[in-house]
């Protein structure tokens, strides 16, 4: 039996004027048929200090939060640190190899995308996307950055719902969260 793959989501970040957005659709489907509409795939860590969000396997990503979030606190809230001793593990440890999520973590200051590979990647312009609408996110984000005044969640909006009309594995039930 042909494995049927999970297709999860667009998670777009970005910073302009000293705020920080994470956003993402709610859309969660198994090959052609979405099971969820609703599905939250941000959150926020340390205490609200921390905005994550994945793409990928759900099961995945709850794994990675919880690991990020031991690590955040094992390095009293050193957001590049924790990035790089999780996706270490990530890489090395035989039980967390097979994970298949991306996580998009930002703090006050850093944005960062985090991969099973050990990629630990923070982005020259402050857009970060991830997931099947990752491009079409990116490339509205950047026009509105460049653009127009937008603050960064509203951008973040903008751009999903325009990732939501061209990607159909992206839907319209966006949740934007912000760190000032």
């Amino acid at each position: 039996m042909a494995r049927q793959e999970f297709r999860h989501t667009t998670i777009l970040s970005v910073r302009r004027d000293g705020v920080v957005a994470v956003g993402g659709d709610g859309q969660v489907t198994l090959g052609t048929t979405v099971l969820k509409h609703g599905a939250s795939k941000i959150r926020r860590l340390l205490d609200g200090k921390v905005l994550a969000g994945f793409a990928g396997s759900t099961a995945d990503a709850m794994t990675l939060f919880t690991r990020f979030e031991r690590k955040l606190e094992q390095f009293h809230g050193q957001l590049e640190r924790a990035a790089v001793e999780l996706a270490t593990d990530w890489r090395t440890e035989k039980s967390l190899r097979s994970l298949e999520a991306l996580l998009v973590v930002a703090d006050r200051s850093h944005s960062l995308l985090l991969s099973g590979t050990g990629d630990v990647i923070a982005p020259d312009d402050g857009i970060l996307a991830v997931g099947s609408g990752g491009p079409y996110a990116a490339a509205a984000a950047r026009a509105l950055l460049n653009h127009t005044a937008l603050p960064a969640d509203a951008i973040v909006l903008e751009a999903l719902k325009i990732a939501a009309g061209i990607d159909i594995y992206t839907n319209d039930s966006i949740r934007v969260e912000t760190l000032p």
